[in-house]
């Protein structure tokens, strides 16, 4: 499957090394965790049996940081 990949990206123009990891790691974070799919889902999407290994795939993205304390002061101003 990582050949597919290879073929894939110089198909595409990509200088990234693809791979199913990238792959895995991509749909945690920029996919899953991006449009508050909870921590909980994405690791058992991803065949996890504990969130520990999930967090590893899933880097908390500033842009997430970000939504989630604005949601913070939106409630503390009621």
């Amino acid at each position: 499957m990582n050949l597919y990949l290879k073929d894939i990206a110089a198909s595409c123009g990509i200088d990234k090394n693809l791979t199913t990891h990238v792959a895995r790691h991509t749909f945690a974070t920029t996919i899953a965790l991006a449009n508050k799919v909870s921590l909980q889902n994405v690791s058992k999407m991803l065949g996890h049996s504990s969130t520990r290994m999930t967090e590893h795939y899933a880097r908390v993205m500033d842009q997430t940081i970000m939504e989630d304390m604005e949601t913070v002061a939106v409630r503390l101003a009621l």
